[in-house]
């Protein structure tokens, strides 16, 4: 509203003091207050983080690092190495026979051709090539269930008995 002279001077006057001063010196800054003696010896409290939440994130983190290597796993069984080739590879093992504690002959078949390998731990040496033959021994069930399993040691039995 309307303002008094009274009031105007006053105000004009520390400014007039501002520009005549060369530098003026900031005014100190009040004091802090004192703090209530009750407020020093009781402890405002502090919020506490829950353990809960970080328990519960870190095992539901575990199970699922968990599935992703059981799923990972499942899909390498699946489509392991023997696919990633393709279904149709051109070297087959067609047969082994263990002549030693540690030294194998194994026949593999190439394309058209059969190779006699010898496999020992520390190398592999090939011993012969032949033309590829037709098997002249029917395969034989290497499966045992469990019902026909005194059926199966008997014919084993004389198989080894030459009968």
């Amino acid at each position: 509203a309307a303002v008094t002279p009274a009031a105007e001077p006053a105000a004009v006057e520390p400014a007039a003091d501002a520009a005549t001063a060369p530098a003026a010196t900031p005014a100190p800054a009040p004091a802090p207050a004192q703090p209530s003696a009750l407020a020093m010896t009781i402890p405002t409290p502090q919020p506490t983080p829950s353990s809960g939440g970080g328990l519960l994130q870190t095992s539901l983190a575990l199970l699922f690092v968990i599935g992703l290597m059981l799923g990972l796993a499942w899909l390498t069984k699946r489509f392991g190495p023997k696919n990633f080739g393709g279904g149709n590879s051109n070297v087959k093992l067609v047969g082994s026979l263990s002549v030693g504690a540690r030294e194998r002959i194994l026949v593999v078949e190439v394309g058209e051709q059969w190779i006699v390998v010898g496999a020992s731990p520390g190398r592999m040496n090939a011993l012969a090539t032949m033309p590829r033959q037709a098997s002249s021994e029917p395969a034989v069930q290497t499966t045992v269930h469990g019902a026909n399993f005194a059926d199966w040691i008997k014919q084993t039995i004389d198989k080894r008995n030459g009968k």
